[in-house]
């Protein structure tokens, strides 16, 4: 952990509702003037595209499994690495996964595979790390223990499911069939290394529908922001000063449900999540400037 070169990881996987998080992250670095480094999950992904698909069939030649969400398919002590030297000395190195053709034609590499590792920019203020394993311990890394913020966000399974085959089938071609398997190919990673880090995160964001979900396999729509709530709880509220009279003057028809735990309507969770953590990078950048100033 750093004061001078913060790092903030928000965890949770593909449209869980990260895209929300980035977007508020956006919103602040731009009214507070920061440089942000900014670090996709997929990029510390260990196989490219090709390489996944045989690992899989191998490990079910095995009996075994592998999947994107466990140890074994990424380079979790390099990131962990990286959070660490980021924190020491503001530097560091990314790359990117390159997801599509739209991407490819960015990156003038072929979809499904990386590009090389590069420098990050130089004189950024805070790293900003985006992906699924932000928060994970194992027994070889720690990556968790590298950064200042640790942010989860995570809907109740069965949405995330709906989300997952509504986007696979409809953006990217699969078969609902094909996707149910990944689903179901996933389950034990998903519970053995994705839930236990929403345990270590300071601040969770869950979004839970308030329409039927209890048959994921056969919903036809996502439920939309304003058919959810979201159920947002603080580790340690002291630790952030998180004024609850505030939010709930700010955030119409929210509640608080426990001691460190606010509820608000699905349709705010962009302006709650700016409310929150606005003060929070504020008080950060302050920190680090601080020190940077202390040290010259």
């Amino acid at each position: 952990m750093s004061k001078q070169h913060p790092v903030v990881a928000v965890t949770g996987s593909s449209g869980a509702g990260t895209s929300t998080v980035k977007t508020a992250f956006e919103h602040i670095f731009r009214r507070l003037d920061i440089s942000a480094a900014i670090i996709e999950g997929d990029s510390y992904h260990k196989y490219n595209r090709a390489e996944m698909r045989q690992a899989i069939d191998e490990a079910n030649k095995r009996g075994e499994n592998i999947s994107h969400f466990g140890p074994e398919a990424n380079l979790l002590c390099e990131l962990g690495g990286l959070f660490k030297e980021y924190g020491k000395s503001g530097s560091g190195k990314r790359r990117y996964y390159v997801h599509n053709e739209e991407e490819a034609a960015l990156h003038g590499r072929p979809s499904g595979t990386f590009t090389d590792w590069q420098d990050l920019p130089r004189d950024t203020d805070m790293l900003l790390y985006e992906g699924l394993h932000g928060a994970m311990v194992t027994e070889e890394c720690d990556v968790a223990q590298f950064a200042d913020l640790l942010i989860g966000v995570v809907p109740i399974v069965n949405l995330e499911w709906i989300q997952k085959i509504h986007r696979d089938t409809s953006d990217r071609g699969y078969l609902e069939t094909d996707v149910t398997k990944t689903i179901l190919r996933r389950m034990e990673d998903y519970v053995n290394h994705i839930t236990p880090q929403f345990s270590r995160t300071d601040i969770n964001f869950q979004r839970v529908p308030t329409v039927d979900t209890s048959n994921p396999f056969i919903a036809r729509d996502v439920p939309t922001p304003d058919e959810s709530f979201v159920v947002i709880r603080f580790r340690d509220p002291t630790k952030y000063d998180i004024d609850f009279p505030y939010l709930l003057a700010m955030l119409s028809n929210s509640f608080i449900s426990r001691r460190n735990t606010i509820v608000v309507p699905g349709g705010k969770m962009l302006l709650a999540m700016e409310l929150i953590l606005m003060p929070i990078l504020k008080r950060m950048m302050e920190e680090s400037r601080s020190t940077t100033r202390l040290v010259a």
